[in-house]
């Protein structure tokens, strides 16, 4: 145990990509003040910033809408000891990190106890449940968005918002993308990129698998690189891939996944942030989505917009196709992924919409700016109330 009258900061974060955005949120704010103390909820990117994690976000993340039950004795866990911390170490900031289902609960309990609330990386709105607005714009002091066509929803709704780019461009400033497919290689190499989370694997990568199987028949030379995240075990993935080795070249990919970029001239990708990626590195690519069935269609009835990819929203238009559920077969992936593979006229064009994309997500930065605001937050704060002395550490 220790005493200590340094600020205290509440971040939270459920997803890796929200704890990999935090560990560089957290940095740039200990550059301006290195005495800060961190707790929350986060992964092992958020620990090894300094963090002193209070649950792991491991226990908290699923994905799509009845997958929930599963980890519901852990959310309900994960809450009480946000609760917990928020009454008795009265933080000086609360800072969420997307995860709203989690994190609209503690922007409420935060506010009750009078602690401002930063929102970095909004929950998908303008896409469905926008009803949430409400809650947002009561216990939320600044929506911090980086998606560009996010800030004028939150304006047009009266909350204090600002657009601060995505944070992927920090990793890429300055890049460039290749302007010419890889024809230096004897055929086609093929990313499958099945997602960063267990379930998500396991409903995507045997679609991606079979489909590259039926790809492998026409492209003889064809090799397909498949994207391991962190997160998964590559022994579980060679499980996976294990009935079509002999019959397809498949390379597993471990950790950094611009590995995969670099070599391929196609990807075929599991929405979400990922997409991005791909469209900075300027390469084709079909997106493919499968959640459970009923997850499925409860999203069809509440999702508000026309398209499910980011690069799609982003462009206003159907840029790459996109293959949803029972469209995310492997004929039809295959089939999609022929079409471009055979029109290079089709990837051109593609490519061109890419660096528009791209250029709308803002430059480099957003962390630098967005814990200019956190500071902001924290001085405005510290000075409303003397600093009291706090117990942290175990």
């Amino acid at each position: 145990m220790k005493k200590t009258d340094s600020r205290c900061v509440l971040i939270i974060a459920g997803e890796a990509s929200g704890d990999a955005h935090g560990a560089h949120l957290i940095a740039a704010m200990k550059r301006r003040d290195p005495k800060l103390f961190f707790c929350g909820i986060g992964g092992k990117n958020m620990k090894n910033a300094g963090v002193h994690i209070i649950c792991d976000a491991a226990e908290l993340s699923v994905v799509g809408i009845t997958e929930v039950f599963a980890k519901l004795p852990g959310v309900i866990r994960g809450m009480a000891s946000v609760k917990r911390v928020i009454k008795g170490l009265r933080p000086d900031l609360v800072i969420l990190i997307d995860f709203p289902d989690f994190n609209l609960h503690v922007a409420a309990a935060a506010k009750k106890q009078g602690i401002p609330v930063l929102y970095y990386i909004s929950p998908q709105l303008w896409a469905w449940r926008s009803g949430r607005i409400h809650q947002i714009r009561k216990n939320v002091d600044h929506m911090v968005v980086i998606l560009p066509f996010e800030e004028a929803f939150y304006r047009k709704h009266g909350v204090p918002v600002t657009f601060v780019g995505h944070p992927l461009m920090d990793a890429y400033d300055g890049f460039q993308a290749s302007a010419t497919d890889a024809d230096d290689l004897p055929g086609p190499v093929i990313g499958l990129l099945p997602g960063s989370r267990r379930g998500e694997v396991g409903k995507n990568l045997p679609e991606m698998l079979a489909a590259a199987s039926i790809l492998q028949q026409k492209y003889k030379d064809a090799t397909f690189l498949v994207s391991v995240a962190p997160s998964i075990r590559p022994e579980w993935v060679s499980v996976l891939a294990a009935p079509y080795q002999g019959v397809c070249r498949i390379v597993p990919v471990p950790g950094d996944i611009s590995a995969v970029f670099e070599k391929s001239r196609l990807i075929i990708a599991a929405s979400g942030t990922v997409t991005l990626e791909t469209a900075i590195y300027g390469i084709p690519m079909i997106i493919v989505y499968r959640v459970s069935p009923v997850s499925y269609l409860l999203g069809r009835a509440l999702i508000r917009v026309d398209h499910i990819g980011l690069v799609n929203i982003i462009a206003g238009e159907r840029v790459v196709p996109e293959l949803v559920q029972q469209d995310a077969h492997p004929q039809k992936i295959a089939m999609a992924a022929a079409d471009l593979l055979d029109h290079p006229e089709k990837t051109a064009r593609i490519r061109k919409k890419l660096q528009q994309v791209r250029k709308a997500l803002g430059g480099a930065g957003a962390a630098d700016k967005t814990a200019g605001i956190a500071m902001d937050m924290l001085g405005r704060n510290y000075h409303r109330q003397a600093p009291t002395t706090r117990i942290h550490g175990q």
